[in-house]
């Protein structure tokens, strides 16, 4: 048994933790993966070789780096199964929260002529679609998980595409100023909910208490931010431009996290 310790520079929020574990997932040679999001690094316990591990972790595009190798006398404790049944009850609490703020986003920014808060709800889908793919792979083939990473993907993708469409449409024409008390308080509250669903994940781990640079570094909350400042910035200016800007910029994040599902269903 072997222990290789890898840093992924763009491992800054749980559902890049998902995405990586599910790649892995695919690996025979890995027994075990133990995240620490702080440090930006995943402990993988495995038998053979590591150029597969290695190579399979690169087609996320994370920026995956080996630190290390070393030899494990002892076992490791949990199989990749008893973590994923340990952990299914709360994936499936942070993907209802997730799912819940996608509708509310969603909602919010229609009303409010926001596109800040609509690429919002969408990073919130995005989320959500992670970890439903988490859950799913306990007893799927992997045919169909990757089938399903897939659709995923190509889903996430084509609102990204239509998001960044209209922002377009908008920057063309004279559209109406968003509401900048909702952009705020909605934010602020997907702001919560992020914080929260970060906190679970990381009891699950015994890695309380939660770092404040943990969650200030977290890509959600900085999409959460990100919109809090939009709003700020609509106020103050009494433009809609920052609205799109900042659209603009999370839509690209929704559509990056696309083509990081779509690297799951890769061999």
């Amino acid at each position: 048994m072997q222990k290789s310790t890898f840093y992924i520079a763009q491992m800054g929020s749980a559902t890049e933790e998902h995405t990586v574990r599910m790649k892995l997932d695919g690996q025979q040679s890995v027994k075990r993966m133990a995240f620490d999001l702080a440090a930006r690094q995943v402990d993988v316990w495995h038998t053979g070789e590591i150029r597969p591990i290695s190579s399979a972790l690169s087609t996320l595009g994370l920026g995956a780096r080996l630190l290390q190798t070393e030899y494990s006398e002892k076992a490791a404790p949990h199989t990749k199964t008893e973590t994923s049944n340990q952990e299914r009850k709360l994936l499936q609490i942070v993907l209802l929260i997730n799912a819940a703020f996608f509708f509310i986003e969603m909602v919010a920014g229609w009303w409010a002529n926001s596109m800040a808060l609509v690429a919002d709800s969408l990073d919130m889908l995005a989320d959500a679609l992670v970890y439903s793919l988490s859950l799913w792979a306990v007893g799927s083939t992997l045919t169909r998980q990757k089938n399903i990473a897939k659709l995923s993907g190509y889903f996430q993708l084509g609102l990204a595409v239509l998001g960044l469409a209209e922002v377009v449409r908008r920057f063309m024409g004279a559209e109406a100023l968003p509401d900048f008390w909702t952009m705020v308080g909605v934010s602020a509250f997907a702001l919560v909910g992020n914080s929260v669903s970060l906190y679970l994940l990381q009891k699950s781990r015994q890695q309380i208490p939660l770092k404040a640079s943990l969650i200030f570094t977290s890509t959600d909350v900085m999409a959460n931010l990100g919109v809090m400042v939009a709003g700020v910035l609509v106020y103050v200016t009494q433009s809609a431009v920052p609205d799109l800007v900042i659209g603009v910029l999370v839509f690209l994040l929704v559509a990056r996290g696309a083509f990081r599902i779509l690297s799951l269903a890769k061999s």
